[in-house]
């Protein structure tokens, strides 16, 4: 029962091409083009930074999905175009562009999608509301999960999650001290990340810090089947954050 506890529970990183992880975390040697093929062996998902920047072709999640292993996850961030606007009503076609860009083609190993908001956008929850209902539950039979990545202390208002749960959305939880630390605790989906790894420390954060995570990580799926975490390794000291990420899968067993 452990074990299957611990599969629903995801550790990574962000994004798999960081030039400083050449020297700690790949082979030395390792051809460029095997990094994403290493890195998914030794972590079990990675959020994508880059589909927040550009827009990728269906080719591309096809290639992700082929090299990387079965039960691997790929949380993606969506394009900046459906959330940086001054009205989130209007973002309907960014969204409908980024969602039918080729993301099916990841299938079983598509995790949730992150919607990053500036640490400028206030929460309005009339125009947040009108944003939420445009957000699809599948593509091309793939079901689709949405997560929001708010940034400003307007969104602690007591309004802000039963309107995101009642659209099935989750809020990410970060332990940065540059934005407000959300946690919905009726939410199925716990999606975290860590934003505070230091560079002198081998494994980016102490270890009694990570067990920490760890045993929170075992009992919020503990209370319930559905019940499912993604922990990303995140900013701070960037270079330790693969180290950090295989400290905490070693410390779930």
């Amino acid at each position: 029962m452990e074990h299957d506890n611990n599969s629903r529970i995801r550790i990574g990183v962000g994004g798999w091409t960081f030039e400083p992880w050449r020297d700690n975390f790949f082979p030395k040697g390792l051809p460029h083009s095997r990094e994403l093929h290493y890195a998914s062996r030794q972590l079990t998902a990675i959020e994508v930074n880059g589909t927040y920047y550009s827009t990728f072709k269906p080719p591309t999640f096809a290639k992700w999905r082929g090299e990387t292993p079965e039960g691997f996850v790929f949380s993606l961030k969506a394009n900046r175009f459906a959330t940086n606007r001054k009205l989130l009503a209007t973002a309907g076609e960014s969204i409908q562009r980024f969602v039918t860009s080729g993301i099916a083609e990841l299938d079983d190993k598509l995790g949730p999608l992150v919607w990053q908001f500036m640490p400028t956008k206030q929460f309005d929850a009339t125009d947040f509301e009108a944003f939420l209902a445009l957000l699809p539950k599948h593509v091309d039979g793939v079901a689709l999960r949405h997560v929001l990545d708010v940034r400003h202390e307007s969104f602690l208002s007591p309004e802000f999650l039963p309107l995101a749960r009642r659209y099935g959305c989750t809020a990410v939880h970060t332990d940065s001290d540059k934005f407000p630390a959300i946690a919905d605790e009726q939410s199925n989906l716990a999606y975290i990340r860590l934003m505070r790894s230091e560079a002198e420390r081998p494994t980016g954060y102490p270890p009694v810090a990570l067990s920490q995570w760890a045993e929170g990580a075992k009992a919020w799926v503990g209370k319930g089947a559905a019940r499912e975490v993604y922990i990303y390794l995140i900013n701070g000291a960037k270079e330790r954050a693969p180290a950090a990420a295989q400290e905490l899968i070693r410390q779930l067993g």
